[in-house]
């Protein structure tokens, strides 16, 4: 059984993350833009997986949060993220995303923020949305969160909260109901596999199909030319 967390300890940790997200963007932008222009999505990658380094082992440390990665690993809970991972890529970026994007057309920006930095550097970009995001993102949320919220308020409440605390960190009106849904079947699927990694696998794999329906107009349009 997990050490039960409040919510606004919760949301204090939450916070603490947000920090470090502000601190790396700064350097980002002040920093590593200026000094090495072209180098600067490497320097990037390279703050935020020490970032993640640090506010993980202080999770850790100040709250006992054991993190087991690797527990209760097993074939169907492998193919029910794998299967996660598809229904998302149908239901978020076939479904709902369209959706509020019309509603909200500034949002078409961030789209196009983001293929522009695939284009800048593919790589760098990959380890930055398709791996480091969804190790943190899933450890955080739903190794500490919802399994700290499930021992003191139940497993609906836990639910519905770290879901809508997941929506809420992704900073974007157009994103939070996406993200809430998402949050939930994340959720659903942690309670059901008890297993971290089948949620970080899911979210990977989610994250990489969407990576490649970018990555593959850039590359089809770059062969034309």
């Amino acid at each position: 059984m997990s050490n039960g967390i409040s919510i606004g300890k919760g949301i204090l940790w939450v916070l603490v993350w947000f920090g470090f997200m502000i601190l790396y963007t700064i350097l980002d932008i002040s920093i590593w833009r200026k000094i090495a222009p072209e180098q600067s999505r490497v320097l990037n990658l390279i703050t935020v997986a020490l970032c993640m380094t640090i506010f993980l082992n202080l999770l850790m440390t100040k709250t006992n949060f054991k993190l087991h990665l690797f527990s209760n690993i097993s074939f169907p809970g492998i193919i029910l993220a794998l299967g996660c991972s598809i229904l998302f890529y149908f239901l978020l970026d076939k479904g709902l995303d369209p959706i509020f994007e019309n509603l909200f057309p500034s949002s078409k920006e961030n789209y196009q923020q983001t293929i522009r930095l695939i284009k800048i550097s593919p790589i760098a970009t990959f380890f930055d949305f398709c791996i480091l995001a969804p190790i943190l993102e899933e450890v955080l949320m739903r190794g500490f969160l919802l399994n700290g919220f499930s021992t003191n308020y139940g497993k609906i409440v836990a639910l519905l909260i770290s879901a809508a605390l997941f929506s809420i960190l992704h900073f974007n009106i157009v994103q939070m109901v996406p993200s809430f849904i998402c949050g939930i079947i994340l959720g659903l699927l942690y309670f059901y596999t008890d297993s971290i990694f089948s949620c970080i696998l899911a979210h990977i794999g989610y994250n990489t199909i969407s990576y490649m329906m970018i990555m593959l107009p850039i590359c089809a349009s770059s062969q034309i030319t």
